[in-house]
């Protein structure tokens, strides 16, 4: 499958999340940038529009980081290009009891 065919967004170099701008399948190769880096991930799995994937490896208690902001901690190893939702993390947002609990 073609690079760049496929689009997604990461908004801080922090995130080692990105967000889906449309359905993209499984085994594509979607090319980022943000900032100064430069990030190409092989999708392990399909992705729907406005779902996360993983940028980076995230380990299993790790904060995940989307637009700069912590939304959840992940509750088992994520590999780059995984998807990123119920199965493997933890939100925190709206959660009083788990802000502030940086990993």
């Amino acid at each position: 499958m073609s690079t760049n065919q496929y689009h997604a967004v990461i908004m801080n170099p922090a995130d080692n999340v990105a967000t889906a701008l449309a359905d993209i399948p499984a085994g594509a190769t979607v090319e980022m940038e943000v900032q100064d880096l430069h990030f190409r991930v092989q999708l392990q799995a399909a992705i729907e529009f406005g779902h996360k994937f993983a940028v980076k490896r995230i380990g299993n208690g790790q904060n995940i980081l989307k637009y700069g902001e912590i939304i959840g901690v992940a509750i088992a190893d994520i590999e780059p290009g995984e998807h990123v939702h119920i199965h493997n993390l933890e939100g925190k947002r709206g959660r009083g009891d788990k802000l502030g609990q940086a990993k």
